[in-house]
């Protein structure tokens, strides 16, 4: 009997830091399964492009600025900040070993084998809440795609980067003016208080129209400076 297109392939399945991540195909889609929940695909992407662009465009033609990435994911966000000139040091930080393998030897290569080659382009293998909190470097924008957003996280500890104090650490690694980008499933009234209670300015939201149910947004806010 020949297999439906509708069953999912698991193309690889890892038990890695943080629990089990599991890469399938549906067709012609990429799926990212982290412990049993569903987190991303290949379907679309133009909320993790919007995330990049929201960020440079906040920035107000700051020369050749950097960027960081929270979350390397399907690679949407990378390969869109790559296709951009204006953009500096790109940085993307992924705590999943498998995920990173999947982009540079597996599958997901497809995608991004030319944002992995940018010259600009930087991988760093470590958890993201650790990076902002010990890191000595800076950044004019920070772009964060983790989990599902402020109100509902997978992995636990996750929740703690949209607090008040993850979004202070947040803020430390930003220079003077720099943006917050934080990609969101649903619109989170409650995180963009969070963001203003934090001392961020200029926040809003912005939507990605979709034919139905919730959107997928980004928060933006503007470290003081």
């Amino acid at each position: 009997m020949p297999i439906s297109y509708d069953i999912p392939e698991v193309l690889d399945r890892r038990e890695g830091p943080h629990g089990e991540v599991v890469l399938r195909r549906h067709g012609e889609l990429l799926q990212i399964i982290a412990n049993g929940c569903f987190l991303m695909d290949t379907s679309d992407g133009r909320s993790e492009r919007l995330l990049v662009d929201v960020a440079l465009d906040a920035l107000d033609g700051r020369p050749g600025p950097s960027v960081l990435i929270g979350g390397l994911g399907v690679g949407f966000s990378l390969t869109h900040a790559t296709a951009d000139s204006r953009w500096g040091r790109i940085a993307v930080v992924e705590r999943e070993p498998a995920i990173i393998d999947w982009h540079r030897h597996g599958p997901l290569s497809a995608l991004s084998a030319a944002a992995l080659a940018d010259p600009r382009t930087e991988i760093l293998e470590t958890d993201l809440v650790t990076y902002v909190n010990e890191t000595w470097d800076t950044y004019d924008a920070l772009c964060l795609d983790i989990d599902n957003g402020p109100d509902w996280t997978v992995t636990e500890g996750n929740d703690g980067l949209y607090s008040a104090a993850g979004l202070a650490s947040c803020a430390r690694v930003l220079r003077p003016g720099g943006v917050l980008a934080v990609w969101s499933a649903q619109p989170s009234p409650e995180f963009e208080g969070t963001l203003r209670n934090a001392g961020f300015q200029q926040v809003r939201t912005e939507e990605v129209p979709v034919a139905r149910g919730v959107p997928d947004v980004v928060h933006v806010g503007v470290r003081p400076g």
